[in-house]
């Protein structure tokens, strides 16, 4: 294990309605990897998986709840937005969350969305130029934000990361160690 000063804090931001897999695989891998987790729901309300996974569960032994209004940048290094539809689409509307999204942008701090995810960072208005994957169902909406969609299973441009699907979840994970890996050295 890390010094704790120097351990690496990740937040995954979701809401009622998530893609069970894609919050559940990913906070387990942040804490293999050593990372601090949080995960944040409006208002720290613990919420239901689309296939009813109570957030609680994983809560329990892999995370702290927080409210994702009350989010600091300075207290991360990454933020992880996962999808399933309904959960992007109501993170989209707090507006505290995506002034944090933006926030982790400005200050070249890692920010990774799948699948429907990558809505989230639409509306925080972070993505025009950049090269985006997400669910094929949003490929419309990330060219419509100016950004160039990608068919990949894992897209890194400069500190954004994102994938398309759940089952893109091992590449995504592995593109956000990876970056943190080449950090590390400098």
């Amino acid at each position: 294990m890390k010094d704790t000063k120097q351990q690496q804090k990740a937040v995954v931001i979701t809401a009622e309605g998530f893609e069970d897999e894609e919050v559940i695989y990913p906070v387990i891998r942040l804490k293999e990897e050593g990372f601090m987790v949080d995960i944040a729901t409006k208002d720290a309300k613990s919420v239901l998986g689309r296939l009813n996974f109570p957030l609680e569960l994983i809560v329990r032994y892999y995370a702290t709840l927080v409210d994702a209004k009350k989010l600091k940048p300075n207290d991360y290094d990454l933020v992880l937005i996962p999808g399933g539809f309904e959960a992007p689409d109501r993170m989209r509307q707090v507006p505290e969350i995506l002034e944090f999204v933006r926030q982790m942008h400005k200050q070249k701090k890692i920010v990774s969305a799948f699948c429907h995810g990558p809505w989230v960072l639409i509306s925080a208005g972070i993505v025009k130029g950049k090269k985006i994957a997400g669910y094929i169902g949003i490929k419309d909406d990330i060219n419509n934000a100016g950004a160039i969609y990608t068919d990949q299973p894992a897209v890194i441009d400069g500190n954004i990361i994102t994938a398309r699907h759940p089952r893109d979840m091992g590449d995504l994970m592995k593109a956000i160690f990876s970056k943190f890996k080449v950090e590390n050295r400098k």
